[in-house]
């Protein structure tokens, strides 16, 4: 999107935005829980850190950068790690500001920026450390947004890209959290524009979506689907799923269609 001007997001930023948009709680202390893979501090600004936790299988295996849902924390998946591992691929989740073990707060604006900063940190990581696999951009329901930020700026550094709940136009989600778009003064060149983002990304690509979604409606996938300009691109619906057990009614579903997409790379 080199040929678009900065966006502004000031709308979006209003406290009485980010604290309805955005729900940050902290990691705690593991107790008798074994946590499993290895803690990162990313730097995105002066004083300023986000959390990331990476489960690696190997040096070959394919990498996926994977942006958490608005009321969850990479902690929450230390379980699921391995199941990815297991599958022979590395799964890098990151926080956001306030989150997790991050500092700072939280906005659209920050988000969407440390987004960019986060993959240079990854991709700088993965070379430092002999990771040759491809690398694969994740976003669940919020972070949808970040994930389809970075596969409409950089085609060339992203090989795969997956979204899983993720909304297509961001008018009805914010009416959903209670968020008056017009009263706010949020216009549409200004908004997430993910319904526009995933237009500039051509390579292998991977909708997942709950069928009986009550808070992103399964049409926002279809939506999404339909605009990919990918070749490849695979539509999965979890059937009888809802947004918040769309992984454990449809787990098998949900992780064979991540295989497949790793595969293909």
């Amino acid at each position: 999107m080199t040929d678009e001007t900065n966006p502004d997001y000031s709308a979006l930023d209003r406290p009485e935005v980010s604290m309805l948009l955005f729900h940050p709680r902290a990691e705690m202390p593991p107790g008798n829980k074994t946590k499993t893979g290895l803690d990162i501090l990313i730097p995105v600004a002066d004083g300023t850190h986000v959390g990331a936790r990476f489960h690696i299988q190997g040096k070959q295996c394919v990498n996926i950068l994977f942006f958490h849902g608005n009321g969850e924390i990479v902690a929450d998946y230390d379980e699921l790690g391995p199941l990815y591992n297991q599958l022979g691929i590395n799964f890098l989740p990151v926080d956001y500001r306030g989150y997790g073990r991050s500092n700072g707060q939280p906005t659209v604006s920050n988000m969407l920026a440390d987004s960019h900063i986060i993959l240079a940190f990854v991709q700088e990581w993965l070379h430092k450390n002999q990771h040759e696999g491809p690398l694969i951009v994740m976003g669940r329901s919020l972070g949808s947004a970040s994930a389809l930020e970075l596969s409409a700026a950089y085609l060339s550094d992203i090989q795969g890209l997956i979204i899983e709940s993720g909304f297509a136009q961001a008018g009805p989600l914010l009416r959903l959290l209670g968020i008056d778009s017009e009263a706010i003064g949020l216009k549409a060149e200004h908004s997430f524009r993910n319904l526009d983002k995933i237009k500039y990304f051509s390579k292998p690509t991977l909708i997942i979506h709950a069928e009986f979604d009550h808070i992103i409606p399964f049409s926002d996938g279809q939506a999404l689907f339909d605009a990919s300009p990918a070749a490849l691109k695979e539509l999965v619906k979890i059937a009888s799923a809802n947004h918040n057990d769309i992984f454990f009614k449809g787990m098998h579903t949900y992780m064979q269609a991540i295989l497949k997409l790793a595969q293909s790379l």
